[in-house]
């Protein structure tokens, strides 16, 4: 499984930016999807999950900034970034969590993209 970001970039503050993440592989289905940031010097960090009910889940710093989106014919899955402050700046990284296959069986495991620099400054 391979999970594959785009749309990080350098933004003033207050600009907007929309990051997407397609999955690909042998996956059979998808439990939940969510972005992750890790911001300079500090650990990774929960930023927003969208469940296979299209539920979703923001942490309250992003609460009416950011949505969380997906295209489930593409196992894509969007972050759209509004109201960018510096404090924003990290790397970004998508996660999936669901069933893969592997030869003739299957297991439940998360799998992680390989990131994208999100940078806020004047």
């Amino acid at each position: 499984v391979q999970l594959v970001e785009s749309g990080g970039g350098l933004v003033q503050p207050g600009g907007s930016l929309r990051l997407s993440c397609a999955a690909s592989g042998s996956i059979r289905s998808i439990d939940v999807m969510g972005w992750y940031h890790q911001p300079p010097g500090k650990e990774r960090e929960l930023v927003a999950l969208i469940f296979n009910d299209d539920t979703t889940h923001y942490v309250e710093s992003v609460k009416g900034r950011f949505t969380i989106s997906r295209d489930v014919a593409k196992n894509t899955v969007f972050l759209q970034m509004n109201s960018l402050k510096p404090e924003d700046t990290a790397v970004y990284y998508c996660k999936l969590h669901g069933t893969v296959t592997r030869g003739s069986s299957y297991y439940k495991d998360d799998f992680w993209g390989q990131g994208t620099q999100v940078t806020v400054s004047s």
